[in-house]
Order: C-alpha cells, then sequence, then structure tokens
C-alpha cells in the first residue's frame, strides 16, 4: 500500500473511534410503486432551470426559484417569460437561490421571503431577504439575517412559516461537521425568527435564533397536521469520516441535539435524538409536506416521491409503512431528481424536478414541476 492511502486509512480509523453508526430505527422495508398510488401525474410547468422551490398566493399566483437567481411567475398556470424578480446570487453547486416562503398574513402584509447564496470580498455566505409583492414583480425590502457561512456544497436552504407564524431555516454544515455543534455557530441548524427578522422570546437559547443544531444538511421542513410538530429531512454523510448514506428524518424537538457529526443514524445516546427514518443507502431527502396525514417527502439521488406513514407513539412517532413512488429502484426513478413537494389550494401535490443541476440525466422539457392528481 501507499503512504498516502494507510496514512487516509489510518485517519478514518483514528475518527471513527470518536463516531458512533447507529441502526435504522424503522422496523419496516421501503416498498416500491413505480406508477404511485392510485394518482395521475401530469406536467404542469415546464422549461425552468434548477427550480427549488415552490409556494402558492392566496390569490391564485405561484412563485418558484431557479437557483441560478431567478424568481419566477406562474399566473392561471402559466410560466410568465419575464422573472418577477432576479437577485445577484452565487451559483456554485448546491449555493444559488433556494427556498421561498410567504408571510403567514399576505396580503395584508404582502412580502415574501428567499433564501440565497452570495459572495463577498472573495468569500461565500447565505442569507435571508424579505421582498415586497407587486403583482407582476417583487422588489427587495430588508435582510432577514446574514452572514450565514455558504459554500459549494451544504447551504441548506429550505425555509418555511410554521403553525406559530415565526420563520423557520435550515442551514448546512458547509462540510465542517465541527460547526453543527457550536452554538455560536448559524451552520448546521435550524434557526427561528419572527417575520421581522427578531429573536423570538421563547427560543432555546438565549439572544440566538438557533432553534435546533446538531444538523449536517437540513433540506425539509413539515409540521404535523394534528400535532403541530416539526419534521425535518436531512442528508447523511458522502464520504466524511468513511461514511455513507444514512439520510434521515427527524422530528424536531426546541433545543435538540441531532448528532452530527458525533452520531451517524440512530446511536440510542443520552443527550442527542434519534432520527424516526435512517435510509443507509444514499436516498438524499429533500422537501417534503404532510398531506391527508402522510409525510410526502422529494429524494434526489434516488429519485422517488417517498410516502411516510406515522403513528404519534409516546413522546415520538411509529413508522408503520414506507412506500417509494415512480421509482423502480433506489437509483432510478420515472422523472428523475425530485427536490420539492407542496400541496396546492386545489388538493393536489405539486412535485418539483432538479435533473439540470449537474448530477441529473435531463430529459426534454426539464426542469418540470409535475402535478399529482390522486384518483377516486
Amino acid at each position: 500500500m501507499k503512504p498516502k492511502i494507510l496514512l487516509t486509512l489510518a485517519f478514518f480509523s483514528f475518527i471513527s473511534c470518536f463516531q458512533i453508526v447507529g441502526q435504522k430505527p424503522q422496523e419496516v422495508e421501503d416498498v416500491y410503486f413505480p406508477d404511485g398510488d392510485n394518482v395521475q401525474v401530469s406536467v404542469w410547468i415546464d422549461n425552468l432551470e434548477i427550480p427549488w422551490s415552490l409556494v402558492f398566493l392566496p390569490d391564485g399566483r405561484a412563485l418558484v426559484s431557479e437557483r441560478p437567481g431567478r424568481i419566477r411567475l406562474i399566473e392561471n398556470g402559466k410560466l410568465s417569460p419575464e422573472p418577477y424578480m432576479t437577485i445577484p446570487v452565487k451559483h456554485i453547486g448546491e449555493g444559488g437561490l433556494m427556498g421561498l416562503a410567504v408571510h403567514p398574513d399576505f396580503p395584508q402584509k404582502p412580502y415574501i421571503y428567499a433564501m440565497y447564496t452570495y459572495e463577498t470580498d472573495g468569500k461565500i455566505f447565505n442569507r435571508v431577504i424579505r421582498i415586497k409583492d407587486n403583482g407582476k414583480n417583487g422588489t427587495f425590502d430588508k435582510v432577514i439575517i446574514d452572514s450565514i457561512l455558504g459554500a459549494r456544497f451544504h447551504n441548506g436552504g429550505r425555509i418555511k412559516f410554521g403553525p406559530d407564524k415565526m420563520l423557520y431555516i435550515t442551514t448546512g454544515e458547509i462540510f465542517k461537521g465541527d460547526l453543527a455543534q457550536n452554538l455560536n455557530s448559524l451552520n448546521g441548524k435550524i434557526l427561528r425568527l419572527t417575520p421581522d427578522g427578531e429573536i423570538p422570546l421563547d427560543n432555546p437559547f438565549p439572544n440566538s435564533p438557533v432553534y435546533s443544531y446538531g444538523h449536517r444538511n437540513p433540506q425539509g421542513l413539515a409540521w404535523h397536521p394534528e400535532t403541530g410538530d416539526l419534521f425535518e429531512s436531512e442528508h447523511g454523510p458522502s464520504g466524511e469520516y468513511g461514511r455513507f448514506g444514512h439520510d434521515e428524518i427527524n422530528v424536531i424537538v426546541k433545543g435538540g441535539n441531532y448528532g452530527w457529526p458525533k452520531i451517524i443514524g440512530a446511536g440510542g445516546q443520552p443527550g442527542y435524538i434519534d432520527p424516526i427514518v435512517v435510509w443507509k443507502d444514499a436516498t438524499p431527502p429533500s422537501g417534503m409536506t404532510f398531506y391527508k396525514g402522510d409525510l410526502f417527502v422529494a429524494t434526489l439521488r434516488s429519485e422517488a416521491l417517498i410516502r411516510i406513514k406515522v403513528q404519534k407513539s409516546g413522546k415520538s412517532y411509529k413508522v408503520t409503512r414506507i412506500e417509494r413512488w415512480f421509482a423502480f429502484d433506489n437509483r432510478r426513478g420515472k422523472f428523475g431528481r425530485l427536490r420539492d413537494v407542496v400541496v396546492g389550494p386545489d388538493g393536489n401535490l405539486y412535485v418539483l424536478t432538479s435533473n439540470r443541476d449537474g448530477r441529473g440525466n435531463p430529459q426534454p422539457g426539464d426542469d418540470k414541476i409535475y402535478k399529482i392528481v390522486f384518483k377516486k
């Protein structure tokens, strides 16, 4: 063996001594539904460039972010040719324009929120801004939070308002695992702010936007419709510490530590909160939503829309079934990489593809937003 290889193996062996690799907590195995479960799928919007987030406005309009820095307007099911707004982003790797959110009191407070990557003085950061809605376009209003460290990979990027009308923001640890455990860092966290960017008085840490920590690259948020509990999707390791896979679904507890990089999977260690789902093969889950009581999760490499059935069990949840829709196996799906899934005002699901992100195989018309109608 070459000395360099021996050195690398020794490093991984050393690190592994200080890292706990847990098991998958769910007792069920994934089942495949290549055509979904009694649904009809059609293309709603096509010819997008790496769409990341979709939001619907109360007046019937919709907005979709494209990672190179454009917010696009959809009216009456048609994509407007001119951007609603263009933002000067640092479109590099996984960075660029990412999550969108709508003020919970819209249109009385006509604001849209956006998270994006930017560069200044040769350094990369992420920020969340507020945008004033003007109907056909949006204009910058204010910065909500800034100076979140950014990088080519692991920027997080999902923003959503919770039932408490607070803004939740996911941030990645930019491949620097120690940041996830550092409460003085904004990275590897879920942050919580008021709609004006203030720190809520009931946040778990004094004068801090941090709501939970120990996250690697969180990309999805969804609240259970009955309990109000917050669920989160998170990407597991892709080579760090010699580990791969172990993507997660977590139930978020205020102030909770979710283990990265000290624990992978369900480690069962005091002081850390275990995920309710772990996929040992790389799945990476992204945007997600609850629909008719089930959790739907868009996934990237596995190219599946995953439906997870959960039941409240004590203080946590028991997973009773996991279905992989539109997938033939854990690497091939009908529609390619899926970035986000949302419920539309018509009661149907809408799914965004991410086939033009440099990791997919674009088909004619990509990227697309698919409309999923459940048959009666």
